[in-house]
This record gives C-alpha cells, structure tokens and sequence, in this order.
C-alpha cells in the first residue's frame, strides 16, 4: 500500500494540472482588444428555474415525444458552469435583489431594485451600454415593471411600487431619458390610473402620455403585435403591454390573444438587429421566461414543465439567430433563483401520463371555481370540469373534493393562491414530483452561453472573468466588463438622484 499511495497522488496531481490548463487558461491566447468590436449581448433568464427544473422538462419532452434519453434540451449543449443566488440579507433570494446582483455587480436586500444596502441607486449594465450607445431591449411574460425585467433600467427601495418603476422605465423621470428602446411583456395596469380600472395611485394614463408626445411607439393587443411582421415592420423605441398583469401559463394561454415568447424575441431580435445595422455598437436584450417561477411557487408540476419547455425553445430561437448573425453575439442562459425545491421522484415515463392528461394549470382552474355561481352545484362541477377535465384525473377521491370545495367556500384574501395549489397538488402527488416549498430555495442555478465569435466563446468559458465552473450571481458585471467597456460609476453618478420612493 505505501508504494500506492504516491501513485494515485501523483495521478491525482497530474489530473488537477490537466483540469487548471484546461479550464482556468482558456483565454491564454492572445485576443486584440485593441480596436473593440461591434457586438450583441443577450441574457436570457429562467425566473425560479433550478436544476430540478431542467430535469423534469427533459424527462417531459423525452417521454411525450418517445424520444431516447439521448435527445436532451437546446440548452443541454450550453451548461458551462453554476452561480449561487443569494442576496445581502439571505440565503434565499428574491427576484430583484437576484436580478439587481446580475445587473448591477451589488447583492442588495430582498424587495429593492438596483439601489444598495443603504438604499441608494447604483448604476445598471442596461444603462451603462446605453451611455455606450447600445440599444436595449427588454422582453418577459410578466409585468414589464416586475423585478427581473426593471432592474437593467430603473430604481426603487421597493420592488411593488410599479407605478413609480414604469415611470422609469419609459423615461419620464428616469435622468438619461428612456433606457430601454423596446418594451415587450404584461402590467398594462400600472400604466393605467385607478380611476380607469389600473394600479396607478396618481390616475395618470402613461400608454397615453407616450403616445401624444411621440417617445414611444405603442401596440396593445394581438393584432397590434401581428402588425409588426416579426420584428421587420417596427419604430424603436417600442412599448407592446399585452396583458393587464402577468400572461397566462403556456399550458393555458390562447395564442389568437397572447404572444408566446419564441415570437416576442423573433420580433425582439429583429427590431434591434435592424436598428442597430448601420451603428457603431449593437444591443443588449434581456428575454425572460417569467412564469417558471410562478409555477414553482404554486407547485404546478404540468405548468412548470411547459413554462420550462418554452424558454428552452428561446434558447434554441436565439442559438439559431446568433449562428447566422453577422455581429459577434454572445449569449449567456441561467435563473436568478429557484423555485419550489422540485423533487422528482418518477421511475418509468408511465409516471408522466398524469402530467400529460392535464390540460390546464391550478391557478386556471381556481379561478373556475371561484367565479362558479351555482353553489349547489360546486361539488359536481369541480369532479367533472376541474378533475376529470381540467387534470385529466379518473382515480381522485371524494376527500379531495370535499377538500378543494371547503377551501373555495373559506373566501378569504389567500383563497386563490391556495386552492391553486392544492389543484396542483392532484396532479403533481400522483406523477411523483414532490415540492419542498411554496418559496424560493438556496439552490444553486445553472449557467449556460455561447457564441458565434470565437474571442467571446474564450471570454464567457474562462473561470476567472467568465462564467466557466461556479460563480457569484454579481459575476456577470464582472464578464460584462470584459467584453466591454462599461463604466457602472458614471451610470450611478448619472441616476444618484433619481426617485427611490413613491
């Protein structure tokens, strides 16, 4: 044994010099930075998509499509390395002190968006390649004002003053004028006044405001969206709000009334690609997958996966783009946290059928239920349109619906969110998909990139000033200022005294 020992040490010792080379000299070669070139950067985030997350979508396509476990996700091919998610105050974040991390280099305190600890503002990337002269673009299936989108191009100590957001976001109070140049998502309302059936607590009607003194070109519907022929027939700057709040889920969304996301980033992709053309630099566009989260949190196992399923198609929309593009792109793929602590636990793709029989989401058939009027009726209606129909479901109980009709008739504020969950519970219990939490999790996320420009593909690869092995969710400013010379000091001097508060 002790002529052993220094055998497998010294193996052991050549592999780790093997693994160093490798991945921490990545950008050993020489890359003339000299003259910098013309590029895109694109960020596509899965809002609360963890690891468990990626795997039930790859099970669910491999088994709904009888493919072999070798046909894996787009994304599969990217995976380059891990970030952690916490935030200044925990473990466990949220989603603008996790998006204020990716866009600002700062871990910040649950709830505030793109100000530090002591709640002043700190300069975004958005707004640092904007005084580059880049053009952003911004594209999610939630609010546009939540937090994942408006932490590249406004402020604020709390993320749920949208109105004061939004205000930001186009421009109005905003000191460098409208960041972003297109706009694309939901939270109609806080663009609309209370007294017109919106969120604004000042009754202004900003969708109206930017519409008369001509700073934004707006679309609101689905023909309006048609109108702009894949991105080809669009003015920058752009506002498209196609939702009065959040989209619905992909599993229960109706294409003649909402977008999906594969087509608001073929029309994102287009507009900027073409407004750029003739410019010295190119954009900076953030896609979002916004309702993975949301799934998570209601622990809708057949919401998740679609909702999973959809960004995964982003990312092969955006890999094709950037193979064909002619200004070098790089793209980097990953989540600001996850969602729900998913645990699967299926062993044969007989456990999905259960999954695929759903036909719609627990937030889809609460909301069935809650608007029922015939109340004698409940019982009936929840066995035959929500179980039966809804989830697909023959082998339910009479306690289960006894259970879901008593939480129907509690009429409290947390009513909806509730019964959602114990819908989806139905469903998720039964395929094996085990939910540890109603919450976000610690859970490390993963990263993914690529690139058509091979002096990119070296820059996000290497583990120092790349994204390669595991990182701090603050490291993507540090990869951004190495592919670029953004000055995060002059965007915070800039917004220093922009309004924090409402």
């Amino acid at each position: 044994m002790a002529f052993i020992f220094p055998k497998l040490l010294n193996l052991t010792t050549l592999a780790l010099a093997v693994y160093l080379y490798l991945f921490t000299t990545v950008d050993a070669a020489p890359v003339d930075n000299s003259k910098p070139k013309k590029k895109n950067i694109i960020l596509l985030i899965g809002d609360g998509f963890g690891p468990s997350g990626v795997t039930l979508a790859r099970h669910y396509k491999q088994v709904k499509n009888n493919l072999s476990p070798r046909d894996l996700l787009f994304m599969d091919s990217f995976l380059i390395g891990a970030q952690r998610t916490s935030s200044n105050s925990s473990f466990i974040t949220d989603s603008a002190a996790a998006g204020t991390a990716l866009a600002t280099g700062h871990k910040t305190i649950n709830g505030q968006i793109s100000v530090d600890v002591n709640k002043k503002p700190v300069g975004a990337i958005g707004e640092a390649l904007k005084l580059l002269g880049y053009t952003v673009g911004l594209v999610v299936t939630t609010s546009v004002g939540d937090a994942t989108p408006c932490v590249w191009v406004s402020h604020a100590e709390s993320r749920s003053d949208q109105d004061l957001i939004v205000e930001q976001m186009v421009g109005q109070t905003h000191p460098m004028g409208p960041v972003a140049d297109l706009i694309i998502g939901g939270g109609r309302d806080w663009f609309i006044g209370l007294d017109q059936g919106g969120k604004r607590r000042d009754n202004r009607s900003l969708i109206e405001e930017v519409q008369k003194n001509g700073t934004w070109t707006y679309v609101g519907d689905r023909a309006g969206f048609d109108s702009l022929d894949k991105g080809k027939n669009v003015s920058l700057p752009l506002l498209g709000l196609f939702a009065k709040d959040n989209y619905p889920y992909r599993i229960d969304r109706k294409d003649s009334e909402y977008p999906n996301l594969v087509e608001q980033t073929q029309v994102a992709l287009n507009a900027l690609t073409e407004h750029t053309k003739d410019n010295d630099k190119g954009f900076f566009l953030m896609v979002e997958s916004s309702r993975i989260d949301h799934s998570g949190h209601e622990n809708c196992v057949q919401a998740h996966a679609q909702e999973a399923l959809e960004y995964d198609q982003v990312i092969n929309l955006v890999h094709n783009y950037t193979k064909n593009a002619d200004v070098d792109t790089v793209v980097v793929a990953t989540a600001d946290h996850e969602t729900g602590g998913l645990v699967l636990n299926q062993k044969t793709p007989n456990d999905f059928k259960v999954v695929f029989n759903a036909t719609h989401s627990g937030e889809y058939l609460a909301k069935q239920i809650l608007t029922y009027k015939e109340q004698d009726k409940l019982a009936d209606f929840v066995k035959e349109t929500v179980i039966e129909q809804g989830l697909g479901l023959t082998n339910y109980t009479d306690e289960e619906v006894t259970r879901l009709v008593n939480i129907a008739q509690k009429n409290s504020t947390t009513t909806a969110t509730t019964l959602g969950v114990a819908i989806a519970n139905l469903t998720s219990s039964r395929a094996k998909a085990y939910w540890g939490s109603l919450d976000h999790t610690s859970v490390d996320v993963d990263l993914y990139a690529f690139s058509n420009a091979d002096y990119l593909q070296q820059k996000v690869t290497n583990v120092r000033e790349g994204l390669a092995g595991f990182h701090e969710n603050t490291d993507f400013s540090v990869f951004i200022k190495s592919i670029e010379d953004i000055d995060l000091d002059k965007a915070t001097e800039l917004v220093a005294n922009v309004r924090t508060k409402y």
